[in-house]
């Protein structure tokens, strides 16, 4: 056997442990990254795209975003397909605690809802009550663009409803069309057939094809919007990396992870306002 015969296995090994040590950043960074199942408002408005590579900058930690429904959010938290949820719907959240699958809430940030409608506002709400607007609404027969997608606005939307007297499971009003979509293809939907919507207020803001559709019932106290971030619980699925979503949910309700959220603007105006801290 000759001499480089001879040193063949230790040159494999060598060459092993080298390819080891160059994958290994590599595998490290590919660690270094969390699921996150969250609303479409949050991915639609834009905010994720300013907010994440704050937070990347900060801990190293890649965050790859799942935008759905606030409902599917949470049943993916429930699966444990996701280490953290960032949803608005506080009811179902503090369900989502209470079952065991987070082991703590965090209140994030808020906005609100609206209602807007075609400029022409055939239904007449104009300056009304939420409660007074959806009644002429439904009373109307006027085309409602409802989500109807078990999201955090949809739960919103039928709350409303309630209160202003409309029973949606014994009949929905003649001129609601639920699309079982996001926020920005339901806002398309009104906007293609002069329809009324309830729209968090940050998708209206970074939402271009209006048409005719404007701003029509705002500033009801009923319309507050408030989001919350939750740790998938490690006890009821191993597998998450509850440690990286933590330091997410710790980051993003911090004094610099709330300055990111309040320093998102369109055209001057904030979209999201911190509240973790009250």
């Amino acid at each position: 056997m000759d001499l480089i015969s001879s040193r063949r296995p230790a040159l494999r090994a060598l060459a092993a442990a080298m390819a080891l040590l160059l994958a290994a950043p590599l595998l490290q960074a590919q660690d270094k990254a969390i699921l996150m199942a969250s609303t479409t408002s949050t991915e639609q408005s834009g905010l994720f795209a300013h907010l994440l590579p704050a937070f990347k900058a900060a801990t190293g930690i890649d965050v790859k975003v799942v935008a759905v429904g606030t409902g599917q959010a949470l049943d993916m938290g429930r699966r444990g397909d996701a280490d953290v949820v960032f949803v608005h719907d506080t009811v179902a959240e503090e369900k989502f605690v209470a079952d065991g699958f987070s082991t703590q809430r965090k209140a994030v940030m808020y906005n609100d809802f609206v209602i807007v409608g075609p400029a022409s506002d055939p239904a007449k709400v104009k300056g009304h009550t939420v409660a007074a607007a959806l009644g002429k609404i439904g009373s109307s027969g006027a085309p409602f663009i409802s989500r109807g997608d078990k999201s955090g606005t949809h739960a919103a939307e039928l709350r409303l409803w309630k209160a202003a007297g409309v029973d949606m499971a014994a009949a929905k009003p003649a001129g609601y069309k639920e699309c079982g979509c996001g926020m920005g293809p339901a806002l398309n939907m009104g906007s293609s057939t002069n329809g009324y919507v309830l729209t968090d207020r940050g998708t209206w803001l970074s939402f271009k094809n209006r048409g005719e559709l404007t701003v029509l019932v705002e500033r009801d106290k009923v319309l507050f919007n408030q989001y919350g971030v939750m740790v998938v619980n490690p006890a009821k699925h191993p597998h998450v990396k509850a440690a990286l979503a933590q330091q997410f949910a710790d980051w993003v309700t911090s004094p610099a992870g709330q300055s990111s959220i309040a320093a998102y603007k369109i055209n001057g105006e904030q979209l999201f306002f911190p509240n973790a801290a009250r």
